[in-house]
């Protein structure tokens, strides 16, 4: 049962023409978010909106607009997206167009399909449905924002806007399978760079190796997760803790017979709100300290990102708004669950104390794979949802 006059049509056709853009951040090229940035600010245009248009890195702009419902004093309520998506990657592994927007079998393909230009299309097509069916209290504010696939740039600047304080609670659009996510993994993403002394591989006594405190501490790292895991369980939603090593660098593939100066380990940590950040972090320099010392190498952790794993009351109204529109709209009992990357809300959330739940379009596990898609029904079931749940969340009917 649908109350709002969605255009279910225009939602499909618009995330369509969003996937056609190729939003990768990739500098070599001169391409970013911007095209895509542009095509939300005339869409939102057209339904009589006012986006504020703002750069937060060159050619990345965050698109926001604000809709007042003209129905008196209200809570804020944020739909927040991203307009870029990853890299298609190898070509060859794709069966369509990465770029081509295609339907097939009920199923809108192409990089950012799920993740996550059909949330992007379904909050505006939503919100626009809202706006239509009459007055509404309070207020919504539609962000589309820039980066969340990097350093999440957007929506520290978002964050740390006046826009952001009076925001009551925010819903990320991104794509989860039809679970309302109510807790995200956190991310802590570390390098850690060993010094040691050049020689020649002849004569090893002369020189200091940072290649073996490297490979100490992979084995250090696996140890830590297995103790990690076995002290904080499964967390009922986002399930257990990871520690990954994800780049080795030392020396140079064509100087097999160079000790090299130094050597890098990049590491990858995945957290549950159980494991504290900051003694995550003394933790591994700890352990590097450790496979360095003995060895007469230098050991630095330098912190690339740190991201906190977030979590929202089940009872919050948002959540319970989001809940009965699932229930109206699909006709089944609302599913919760986490989401098991960071997503912008956990920025919106340390940044600027907004509580965020995570709910959208699309597969959970096909975001950044070939042939990535999403099915056309769960675009227009979402649009739907969102405006249900707006209209709960600001009337405060979430009972």
């Amino acid at each position: 049962m649908t109350r709002f006059p969605v255009d279910e049509r225009g939602v499909v056709d618009f995330t369509r023409d969003l996937v056609r853009i190729r939003s990768v951040h990739d500098p070599e090229r001169g391409q970013a978010e911007a095209a895509a940035a542009a095509l939300v600010a005339e869409r939102m245009r057209s339904f009589g909106w006012a986006p504020d248009v703002t750069e937060v890195a060159p050619g990345r702009p965050n698109v926001i607009a604000v809709i007042d419902g003209g129905g008196g004093d209200g809570p804020t309520l944020v739909f927040e997206g991203h307009t870029d998506v990853v890299t298609e990657g190898d070509l060859d592994a794709w069966t369509v167009d990465p770029y081509g927007g295609e339907i097939r079998d009920g199923r809108l393909y192409g990089r950012g399909s799920a993740d996550m230009k059909s949330g992007v299309a379904a909050m505006l097509y939503g919100v626009h449905a809202l706006q239509q069916a009459g007055p509404f209290p309070g207020r919504i504010m539609v962000c589309a924002l820039v980066d969340e696939e990097g350093l999440m740039l957007g929506a520290k600047h978002f964050a740390a806007s006046p826009a952001s304080r009076d925001v009551d609670a925010a819903i990320i659009c991104e794509p989860e399978e039809g679970e309302i996510c109510v807790a995200a993994k956190g991310a802590i993403r570390l390098r850690v760079d060993f010094t040691g002394k050049m020689a020649h591989g002849a004569m090893p006594q002369h020189g200091r190796n940072p290649v073996a405190p490297a490979g100490a501490l992979l084995a250090a790292l696996a140890d830590q997760q297995q103790h990690w895991q076995a002290e904080l369980g499964e967390h009922e939603h986002l399930g257990l803790p990871y520690v990954t090593p994800t780049v080795l660098e030392a020396g140079s593939a064509d100087q097999i017979n160079v000790i090299p100066t130094r050597a890098t380990v990049c590491v990858d940590i995945r957290t549950v709100p159980a494991l504290d950040h900051d003694q995550v972090i003394a933790t591994i320099a700890k352990l590097a300290e450790a496979a360095a010392g003995p060895l007469g190498v230098t050991s630095e952790v330098s912190v690339v990102d740190n991201r906190p794993s977030v979590e929202v009351d089940p009872g919050h109204p948002v959540v319970a708004a989001l809940a009965r529109a699932h229930e109206t709209v699909r006709g089944e009992p609302a599913r919760y669950g986490g989401v098991p990357g960071a997503t912008d809300g956990t920025i919106l959330t340390r940044d600027a104390g907004i509580p965020t739940v995570v709910y959208g379009p699309g597969g959970k596990w096909i975001a950044h794979q070939a042939d990535e898609f999403v099915e056309v029904a769960d675009i227009v079931h979402c649009a739907h949802i969102y405006a249900e749940a707006a209209d709960h969340f600001l009337r405060g009917t979430t009972a």
